[in-house]
């Protein structure tokens, strides 16, 4: 990510922050690295907004697949998290119909999207079209401009995502350009600052007190452990002192099971 940001940075660019689904909250821990390293920057957390458990302390279905639901991740550091924002799951499907149908590709053309772009667009899978939907929505909401910068993750592609384009078009018919003119207008240019929240302290720690009854209650977690995520200042650099160690045991795993 570091390198991705240098690379587009202009000099008189800055970097606001990042924007990622939490999923299992490893992809979101790497705000706190950057967050280190470029400290005004802010930390943004999406969820469906039809299983709003950050949000709201909230539960239901949702269909952004490859994002956690109805508990908060045990390495997810809420206390360093600025922002959480809520995804219609109808834009990400709808979006995800639009970057691979062949009338919505054609349609982004014809409205000045660069063709070697379109061809790009099915990299992004649902949850990834919902890391950008967050961006989008981050940025409206901190009215940023061209000078700000934003990082986020294309966590899949449409690759895994075939057969849910089959059962919208068995549900909903053939996509055509007018599906495609509502689904920018409404989903893309229409993309809006609802469900985006600024989370305060008490805000914050709402959220990491939700851990308990998943973590400690049910998974064995410690008391201590859960006090030592919120007051001990050591407890989240000393596991990013893990990285290198890690890296180490992945790397000699990869080798003997002959995948590198």
């Amino acid at each position: 990510m570091v390198e991705a940001i240098q690379a587009v940075m202009g000099p008189n660019d800055v970097f606001r922050g990042v924007a990622l689904t939490t999923g299992s909250a490893g992809t979101i821990g790497s705000g706190d690295y950057l967050k280190q390293l470029y400290p005004t920057s802010v930390i943004a957390a999406g969820e469906a907004v039809q299983c709003p458990t950050i949000l709201y302390n909230g539960f239901g279905e949702h269909r952004i697949e490859g994002i956690g639901d109805k508990h908060i991740p045990w390495v997810h550091n809420v206390k360093n998290t600025d922002v959480a924002i809520g995804l219609d799951d109808e834009a990400t499907m709808s979006i995800s119909r639009l970057f691979n149908e062949p009338a919505g590709q054609s349609y982004l053309v014809d409205q000045g999207v660069k063709p070697d772009i379109v061809e790009k667009l099915p990299l992004l899978g649902i949850s990834g079209i919902g890391n950008m939907l967050a961006s989008i929505k981050l940025a409206k909401y901190y009215e940023m401009t061209s000078r700000d910068v934003l990082v986020t993750v294309g966590t899949d592609s449409m690759e895994m995502y075939g057969s849910r384009l089959h059962e919208l078009t068995e549900e909903r018919g053939t996509y055509g350009a007018m599906d495609a003119s509502a689904t920018l207008a409404r989903h893309l240019h229409g993309a809006a600052i609802d469900h985006v929240h600024e989370l305060g302290y008490w805000d914050r720690k709402r959220i990491h007190n939700l851990k308990y009854y998943t973590w400690v209650e049910q998974q064995g977690k410690t008391y201590a452990e859960i006090q030592a995520q919120w007051y001990d200042p050591d407890y989240w650099t000393s596991i990013q002192a893990m990285v290198e160690p890690i890296d180490r045991l992945i790397e000699a795993f990869n080798e003997r099971t002959g995948l590198e």
